[in-house]
């Protein structure tokens, strides 16, 4: 530090000692004979001088540090050029710029109460409180019944497996209705009738004065799908009849006469049960009659939900263990001025209720107030009499409680014998499981008015809220060539005959590959789109499979990408983003199965040119995306099992461990059968090579097993279900014979140019390779081939002029 008039501070001297130790030795020896404290600022030479110094000087160089101490004091004064070394512990970090970010999808549901998509905002956090709708047990689930409760699977997996909520779901029995009881005293009277082993005469007698009121009821029925189902009966019975009145009339042979009566008997069994009903129905009294058959049908309800690998319900409620809950229920919403006593039974006031400020009547379908037919459907067949209608104040209001007649289950009540109206059951159990409010109520699309409807006025009655349910969900209806799948039309696929002709997976794929608020038409056309994408992504599968099984070290399993793995990656990320936006998007499944589908197709892309480069594909890369594609499958319920990859293989996709059992004896023979062929090509043993190829083509697929020769590559051994093998095997054979047909006879040995030289206009050999005429025998044998290739190929022209 000097004055301005002092000599200025050479530190040049510092900058060739390269050690901090002997820099400031120098410093301290040259601060030892110069005055340093001289004027009244630290100059240039002293800011540059101290920053060639990684700190403080040690007590020992006492010049060089009181020296240091001083220019250190004074440095907020120098200028703001900050020294690397002396100054590198009190740097700060510098401002973090966060990222923008993108704006992330939210689901959406679509809400029957607002008919849009809205946000889904469960009410308490990450919980949802779910209740469905079930079956009435009085006749065998069918399709129409599957459409609806494999969509709620699918919505209820994907919700709590895929948007991580935790889901709650309660779903019902109805085991008291007015179906359940008229059809448990039909078969019952039936039976009785069949037991009493009437005439032939006597049953000709009995469907004859049978068909008078069902005749009065055909006539009457205006409904389209109703009458058509009605006249197929009356043709069925009139198709029956004439045989049994023509063998009675000719006093046949009594086998002859036995035989027609049963034809009769059981095509006229539903008018013939309708009739013994109306006559003596009122005398069925033995309450165990109207619990066997509901029973009955839950158990093979359940199997069948078991078969179609849909998850059983968190809590089941059936309407016969809540009868006091719903007397309960049906007393508060009298008590709070919304229902009526009339004859017994109570009705509930949908005026009243509608007039109210805090409610509304009709919230779904409020255009459908009114609608008498709907409405009567919903009272129930045996609840529609004129003395019934008339007790109520107004056409509009429904049953809460209904008194029990003649013939029908009954339990006591403030009111009288009676038994629970069809929509309360619902209120009550839903009700006593998930409280005042629930987030999501589900049920099939022909159940918004009257059941929902209804449901949601006498429950938000009886808890005096306005929001019972949260969002209401429908799912489409299922139609058979456009007609509606009904139990009461006696129109149905039942679930069992339709897993006899296709996989639980198949029917799966078949509902995702169309939207669950949707109509879904159950055909052919259907099924085959849901069989080949099984096979699509299957044979992905496998291929993955097969590559991973390929030998390599631990280190060998990590490539290099290229820009092909980039690219597959890029897409990967971009078709996951994209299946998650369809999933927000309503639970979009159509879209999301089609993007998954893409994805497989881009892969194949990227195998295939690596297979045609003779480059190993990249392991890694491959199975994130077939684990991915197996997670998404898996949220689908459309794989069941443990396996990380593909489908489940085994008898019935049960047995998980067969693939890692097997693969390793399979890949042996494999080898062995490669060595084998390797051998026969080269020692020309055609022999064996065809014994490899009957191994291939005949022996292993009758085993699930499918070997693919790959040219320059080593077998591909896959796993596969035996009946898709055969299926295969079959087809190849038709190609194989449909392309032999197409052949032209004059094509068939112009190719064989190692074998002949010279051919006839006919294009039939003359010569041999050699240009030595062909002898009489092998022209005779040449003949014979030729004209059954003529044969086969006129065969073929004529099966393509008629279009098969």
């Amino acid at each position: 530090m000097a004055s301005a008039g002092d000599t200025a501070f050479d530190y040049g001297f510092l900058l060739r000692i390269s050690e901090d130790a002997r820099r400031v030795e120098a410093l301290n020896e040259y601060l030892s004979s110069r005055s340093y404290l001289a004027g009244y600022g630290p100059s240039q030479a002293d800011a540059e001088a101290f920053a060639l110094l990684c700190g403080p000087p040690s007590e020992r160089h006492v010049h060089a540090l009181r020296w240091y101490k001083h220019i250190a004091a004074l440095k907020p004064q120098t200028n703001d050029q900050t020294p690397e070394c002396s100054t590198k512990g009190k740097r700060v970090q510098p401002p973090w710029s966060p990222p923008e970010g993108t704006d992330v999808s939210k689901l959406r549901l679509y809400n029957s109460l607002t008919r849009t998509k809205e946000v889904f905002v469960p009410q308490k956090g990450n919980r949802v409180l779910w209740y469905c709708c079930g079956p009435t047990v009085y006749d065998a689930s069918h399709m129409g019944h599957a459409r609806s409760y494999i969509s709620f699977d699918i919505l209820r997996r994907i919700l709590k497996d895929y948007f991580k909520y935790d889901v709650f779901y309660c779903m019902n029995i109805t085991d008291i209705d007015d179906k359940i009881i008229k059809r448990a005293r039909q078969n019952y009277l039936l039976e009785q009738y069949r037991e009493k082993k009437p005439s032939p005469s006597q049953i000709l007698q009995d469907v004859l004065t049978a068909q008078t009121p069902f005749k009065a009821k055909l006539a009457e029925t205006t409904d389209p799908d109703k009458k058509q189902m009605l006249e197929r009966l009356d043709a069925a019975v009139e198709a029956a009849l004439g045989p049994l009145q023509v063998a009675v009339q000719s006093n046949a042979a009594g086998d002859t006469l036995q035989n027609q009566a049963q034809v009769l008997l059981e095509e006229s069994k539903d008018l013939l049960s309708d009739w013994l009903d109306s006559k003596f129905g009122s005398q069925v009294t033995e309450n165990s009659i109207f619990s066997l058959l509901p029973k009955y049908w839950e158990g093979e309800y359940h199997k069948d939900m078991d078969a179609l690998n849909v998850l059983p319900p968190d809590v089941l409620t059936r309407v016969s263990e809540y009868v006091p809950e719903i007397v309960a229920f049906v007393k508060r919403i009298v008590d709070n001025g919304y229902g009526y006593e009339s004859n017994g039974s109570v009705y509930f006031d949908t005026a009243k209720f509608d007039s109210c400020p805090a409610h509304s009547y009709a919230k779904l379908v409020p255009e459908a107030v009114g609608d008498q037919k709907a409405l009567q459907e919903g009272e129930g067949d045996l609840s529609i009499s004129a003395d019934r209608l008339s007790e109520k104040r107004s056409q509009n209001d429904f049953a809460l409680w209904k008194a029990s007649k003649p013939g029908e289950p009954s339990w006591d009540s403030p009111w009288g014998k009676g038994r629970p109206g069809w929509h309360i059951e619902c209120s009550a159990m839903a009700g006593s499981i998930l409280g005042e409010s629930m987030d999501i109520h589900g049920g099939g699309f022909d159940l918004r008015f009257p059941h929902h409807d209804n449901e949601l006025a006498q429950s938000e009655a009886y808890f005096e809220n306005d929001h019972w349910v949260r969002y209401f969900l429908h799912t489409g209806h299922l139609t058979i060539a456009g007609c509606k799948m009904s139990k009461s039309l006696k129109n149905f696929i039942t679930i069992k005959d339709a897993l006899a002709k296709h996989t639980a997976r198949q029917l799966r794929l078949a509902f995702l590959m169309h939207s669950w608020k949707d109509t879904l038409d159950y055909s052919c056309n259907t099924m085959e789109s849901a069989i080949q994408y099984e096979r699509f992504v299957n044979e992905f599968f496998l291929n993955v499979k097969d590559i991973l099984r390929s030998p390599t070290d631990i280190t060998g399993q990590f490539e290099k990408w290229e820009a092909e793995e980039i690219e597959l990656n890029k897409s990967f990320y971009e078709k996951k983003t994209s299946v998650h936006e369809a999933l927000c998007d309503n639970i979009d499944t159509r879209t999301a199965l089609e993007e998954m589908r893409a994805l497989v197709g881009q892969s194949n892309t990227y195998m295939a040119a690596r297979r045609s480069a003779k480059l190993p594909p990249n392991r890694m890369l491959l199975q994130s995306i077939a684990l991915y594609l197996t997670n998404m499958l898996k949220t689908f319920g459309a794989i069941e099992g443990t396996e990380p990859i593909g489908f489940p293989v085994g008898v019935n996709g049960q047995n998980a461990d067969l693939e890692s059992t097997v693969m390793p004896y399979l890949s042996v023979l494999s080898d062995f059968r490669e060595d084998v062929r390797k051998i026969a090509r080269e020692k020309k043993v055609t022999e064996l090579l065809r014994l490899c190829d009957e191994l291939r083509d005949d022996t292993l697929p009758e085993l699930g097993v499918r070997l693919e020769d790959r040219d320059g590559l080593p077998t591909s051994v896959k796993l596969v279900d035996k009946e898709t093998l055969l299926k295969e095997r079959e087809e190849k054979k038709k190609m194989a014979k449909l392309a032999k047909m197409k052949l032209k006879p004059s094509e068939m040995f112009r190719s064989e140019t190692d074998k002949y030289s010279n051919f006839d206009e006919t294009g039939f050999p003359t010569h041999d390779a050699e240009g030595k005429e062909l002898s009489k025998g092998l022209t005779k044998k040449l003949r014979k081939l030729y004209e059954a290739q003529e044969k086969l190929y006129n065969e073929y022209l004529q099966s393509s002029q008629n279009g098969s």
